[in-house]
């Protein structure tokens, strides 16, 4: 067992060609989430700060949930795939979830990881719901996310350079859906002062909804 926000247990997840390490928070209730981090080039893995605070408020709002390393990151075998095999990667932990008894599942990633999501989501992978903090527009193209279905909830700083309002703004015009969202005042893409716990209490009111 791994006591990270609460209690964790470390699991393994088989996805294509590489075994990932995973941290699962499990509830009694039938809603599950797998949460993505941001980009493994750059120093990004499943206990960065956003994340554990992301993994925190779905704990709360009674969500069974998975954080997990992508492919050649931590101790996950593999390499890196520039988003392709880290697709298969999310499929693999949704899939360990939906075989561990979990009909509800949920996406939620933060930058890099919102990415790899939406691609995911594109293609037809079914959930009930899908978030998306600081989606990455100013630094990874989403031209061939064409829809995306199940959004409900989108999260950037007014100050986010890498996920910019306006570019996110856009995106939400081009895939024409309605989700909530939420700009955190002075808020930048790292989360830094405030703007942490201010994502904490969005996503809480947003879940608790």
């Amino acid at each position: 067992m791994k006591k990270g926000i609460n209690l964790e247990e470390l699991v393994a997840i088989e996805s294509t060609d590489a075994r990932l390490e995973g941290c699962l928070n499990r509830k009694n209730a039938g809603k599950a989430v797998v949460l993505t981090h941001p980009h493994p080039l750059y120093g990004g893995n499943m206990d960065n700060s956003v994340v554990n605070q992301m993994a925190a408020a779905f704990q709360a709002a009674g969500f069974t949930t998975l954080r997990f390393n992508f492919r050649g990151t931590g101790k996950s075998s593999g390499t890196f795939d520039n988003g392709n095999g880290e697709q298969e990667d999310v499929l693999a932990a949704m899939d360990f979830l939906s075989n561990a008894g979990y009909e509800q599942v949920c996406l939620a990633g933060y930058s890099f990881g919102s990415w790899v999501n939406a691609h995911v989501v594109c293609s037809g992978a079914k959930v009930c719901d899908h978030i998306m903090v600081s989606p990455p527009a100013a630094f990874i193209s989403f031209e061939t996310v064409a829809q995306l279905p199940y959004t409900g909830l989108i999260i950037t700083g007014e100050n986010d350079d890498i996920a910019p309002p306006s570019l996110v703004n856009s995106l939400v015009s081009r895939w024409k859906i309605s989700p909530r969202v939420e700009i955190i005042e002075n808020g930048d893409h790292f989360y830094s002062a405030h703007a942490l716990g201010q994502l904490g209490q969005i996503l809480t009111s947003y879940l608790n909804a």
